[in-house]
């Protein structure tokens, strides 16, 4: 429930009459406005410190001093709309799409002061903003030390849904199908083990492949394998998966519900995709090529990802949606963990923490998944060596849906992959951001444009019919690295830590630090333009001054400034 206007006065009161700020709360002067950068820190920083210190929430204020805790007022964002959608932009940078319970209000006789109500971090899942954890140590904001990440993460060890045993369940409640379904995928899986598998009785295989703990019936056991009347052991989980198929209006044309053993489900829903053959021009030639216009690993991998990492206490069921000729989607209840699904393409490494950590192994042993973090990253590969739009992930809602296109989308982003094999993996993402019309940063657009992929103006770019030729991979991912920028809070880093050791910096020494850590994508003026907005910032934030004058710069620290970092 949302607070009333008479409780929050009480929670800000009691706020501003302690003796100091503790980890989970932060009072900021912010009369006029606030960097959202700062904004998405403080909001990783306490929401972190609020799980660690067992409190529920945490807050930012804005429209009071940190120091004699006077109310100023702040007009930031002063229209409600514009408060209201800073909701999504920190839900855009952070893991799991976390973002404010409620942002209030409260008009003062002082002025008008702001309370950002920030969520504690949730169980064994510590927040980070723009890929970075943020922390306190009492009042100073930095990052989260890797005992707290890791006192956060090990929470998620205390309770694994799929771990826990069906304490009247016995090996007669597993669907025999399933068993040997089972017995045949982990021989697929470990084939030096193949003999002695057939031997095992299936007490001992049960527990070799991680379906069972010491002989007991886990849930992972009859959520896999268990017989269509053993649900009931699962409690209130909805252990189904509901394949769809609509046409291009939107209009359902035929559904079937698939139950336990997910197993067997897995083919079932599979058989029930039409995957149908896909012609197209291949570049080059004038013989049609022809393929399904699914790959079946594609297929089969984002289905099986749906089942180990869905959140079956929510008390959903999976689906797959089919749209007529056109693509598959996916949907599982629960946040996507990784929080970035560029960061788990790109990094092409294991998950540090699952939601269900016994299924996922279970899963592995059996030949569904792939828990070397390789099999996302396939997907994507998967649809580029088709010229096919790459998969599409959207993670609002706590929830993950996957979507897979069948055909080409755009002519000239098939026709790039085609006359660019060497193209690397990140450079393709960002060309389908195009091709889909999505939002990608400025540095990407800009580097893009430059090598010839795309043309336009923002924000009506398109795919480029004159592509370049290909180059060699290595060239471009280090030409790729020195055309793209760092976010401006990195240069402005740069400068306040030059001034700390140096104590005063004339406008060339500062140009001569930073111009040539500017992406290359930019132009000597740009680069002058650029630092001279970065100066300009930090004037307006009150943290340097010039003490000397236009013709002859020279930037010193202020005093205010100096005693905050003292």
């Amino acid at each position: 429930m949302p607070f009333t206007r008479e409780q929050l006065l009480d929670i800000f009161e009691h706020l501003r009459h302690l003796p100091k700020e503790t980890e989970v709360f932060e009072f900021k002067e912010a009369k006029n406005s606030y960097d959202f950068s700062g904004i998405g820190k403080y909001f990783s920083a306490l929401g972190n410190e609020a799980n660690l210190k067992g409190q529920q929430f945490a807050w930012l204020i804005f429209g009071i001093k940190d120091k004699d805790r006077e109310v100023v007022g702040s007009s930031f964002r002063n229209k409600r709309a514009d408060l209201d959608h800073l909701k999504e932009e920190v839900a855009n940078k952070t893991n799991g799409r976390i973002t404010f319970i409620e942002i209030y209000e409260l008009q003062l006789p002082e002025g008008r002061i702001v309370l950002f109500q920030i969520p504690a971090a949730p169980r064994g899942i510590p927040i980070s903003f723009e890929g970075h954890y943020y922390g306190r140590d009492g009042e100073a904001l930095g990052a989260l030390n890797i005992e707290e990440v890791e006192r956060i993460r090990s929470q998620g060890a205390i309770f694994d849904w799929s771990a826990e045993i069906c304490p009247e369940a016995t090996v007669d409640d597993l669907d025999p199908k399933a068993v040997l379904k089972a017995r045949e995928n982990f021989k697929g899986k470990f084939p030096d083990k193949s003999v002695e598998t057939d031997i095992w009785d299936n007490f001992t295989f049960l527990n070799k492949a991680k379906l069972t703990i010491k002989g007991k019936i886990t849930r992972t056991a009859i959520l896999l394998l268990g017989r269509a009347e053993s649900e009931h052991f699962l409690g209130d989980a909805d252990a189904k998966i509901r394949w769809v198929l609509r046409d291009n209006n939107g209009n359902d044309k035929d559904y079937e519900i698939f139950g336990i053993p997910l197993l067997l489900a897995v083919d079932a829903v599979f058989a029930k995709i039409r995957n149908l053959k896909y012609r197209y021009m291949k570049e080059g030639t004038l013989f049609p090529e022809e393929v399904l216009k699914y790959e079946p690993f594609v297929i089969r991998e984002a289905l099986n990802n749906c089942i180990a990492h869905q959140d079956y206490a929510k008390k959903c069921r999976i689906n797959v949606m089919e749209i007529e000729d056109e693509q598959l989607i996916f949907t599982n209840a629960g946040t996507f963990i990784p929080g970035s699904v560029e960061k788990v393409v790109m990094d092409d490494a294991p998950e540090e923490y699952y939601r269900n950590r016994f299924l996922a192994t279970a899963m592995f042993n059996l030949k569904m998944v792939d828990t070397a973090g390789g099999g996302i990253k396939k997907m994507f590969n998967y649809q580029r060596q088709r010229f096919f739009p790459l998969p599409e992930y959207d993670l609002s809602g706590e929830r993950v849906k996957v979507t897979i296109t069948g055909k080409v989308l755009d002519l000239n982003f098939a026709r790039i992959l085609a006359k660019n094999p060497r193209l690397n993996l990140e450079h393709i993402i960002a060309l389908d951001k195009v091709q889909k019309g999505k939002g990608i940063p400025n540095s990407d657009l800009n580097y893009l444009r430059k090598i010839g992929l795309i043309e336009g103006r923002k924000p009506n770019y398109f795919l480029s019919v004159e592509v370049i030729a290909a180059v060699d991979d290595g060239n471009l991912k280090a030409q790729y690295i020195k055309n793209r920028a760092f976010d401006d809070d990195h240069y402005r880093d740069m400068i306040i830590k030059y001034l700390e050791t140096y104590g005063e910096a004339t406008r060339d020494d500062l140009e001569y630090l930073v111009v040539e850590k500017l992406s290359n994508v930019l132009s000597i003026k740009q680069k002058k333009n650029k630092i001279s907005n970065l100066l300009g910032s930090l004037r307006k934030q009150n943290k340097i001054n010039n003490m000397g004058g236009t013709k002859k710069p020279k930037y010193i620290l202020t005093a205010t400034y100096k005693s905050e970092i003292k």
